[in-house]
């Protein structure tokens, strides 16, 4: 079910694109505005890893520095049958972990020091399995699948906006007034909405994949009510929200509107969906 929600929400992204791309810039503004928008998020996928590891400071770490993680780590990608990831330890106290990389072979897991104090062997186990899954679902590619589309549709409404201000395009190019404006102020909202709609049900399909590779389910969700617990007594200090996506928990949450816009479901959510997978009977494997 968060395999076709996902695909539905990109269909949908892409589908707008097209509509509202035709009516604010025509066939040469939606071309122009799709290549910025691929050129961003191509170098984004290439190297994010590089710069969201040393944007929070992460250290690779070796098996001597952490015998017990790494075992943990390895016993879990042979399990989810990927290549061993690259291990970093992040200087900070509030608990968290991501996992990063444009695909399996190169793929990095990052753990904070305050999730290796907080969290028993279990709980540390249900986390990795769960970034281990986005490295084995290949969230990264889909990820900026969905940014390369939300961010043509952003610079083709700003696009449209300096054009209307000064002076406009020919009405001859293929476009409709009255839809430009209305894709001026509403198409940049929804794509941010649909992203980070996108987001969520990996997310979901990260707790549903990590709770099979790990075979324990309640261990994730213990581990997710520990980790939003603490991150509100002690936030991050480091890095930026838009890096939010790449946390088991969103380090930068609100509520209220702000769940509109969050990267991630409810932790209440979640943890629901996983208690009731360990009720069908997930086991670990053997």
């Amino acid at each position: 079910m968060n395999r076709l929600k996902t695909m539905l929400f990109l269909a949908t992204l892409t589908a707008l694109l097209l509509f509202v791309g035709q009516a604010l810039g025509g066939r040469g503004g939606l071309t122009i505005a799709l290549m910025f928008a691929g050129v961003m998020n191509f170098v984004a996928y290439w190297w994010s890893d590089k710069i969201v590891l040393r944007m929070y400071g992460a250290q690779e770490i070796d098996e001597a520095q952490a015998p017990e993680l790494f075992a943990v780590v390895r016993r879990l990608a042979q399990q989810a049958y990927i290549p061993m990831p690259r291990v970093y330890l992040i200087p900070q106290e509030t608990p968290n972990a991501f996992a990063t990389g444009r695909n399996p072979q190169n793929a990095a897991v990052a753990v904070t020091e305050g999730i290796m104090r907080l969290l028993d062997r279990e709980e540390l186990e249900g986390v990795l399995a769960h970034e281990l899954s986005h490295v084995q679902n290949r969230d990264t590619l889909i990820m900026t699948v969905a940014a390369t589309l939300a961010g043509a549709l952003s610079h083709l409404a700003n696009m449209a906006m300096w054009g209307a201000m000064f002076g406009g395009r020919d009405d001859d190019e293929g476009g409709n007034p009255l839809v430009g404006l209305l894709g001026i102020l509403v198409a940049p909202l929804a794509a941010t909405l649909i992203q980070m709609a996108i987001s969520r049900s990996r997310e979901f399909l990260a707790d549903e994949h990590g709770a099979h590779i790990s075979g324990n389910p309640l261990a994730l969700a213990s581990a997710l009510r520990k980790i939003e617990a603490w991150s509100q007594r002690i936030p991050m200090t480091a890095g930026s929200p838009a890096t939010a996506h790449l946390f088991i928990i969103n380090p930068f949450s609100g509520g209220g509107l702000v769940r509109l816009f969050s990267t991630h479901p409810s932790t209440e959510e979640r943890i629901a969906r996983l208690q009731a997978l360990s009720r069908q009977g997930v086991r670990r494997p053997r």
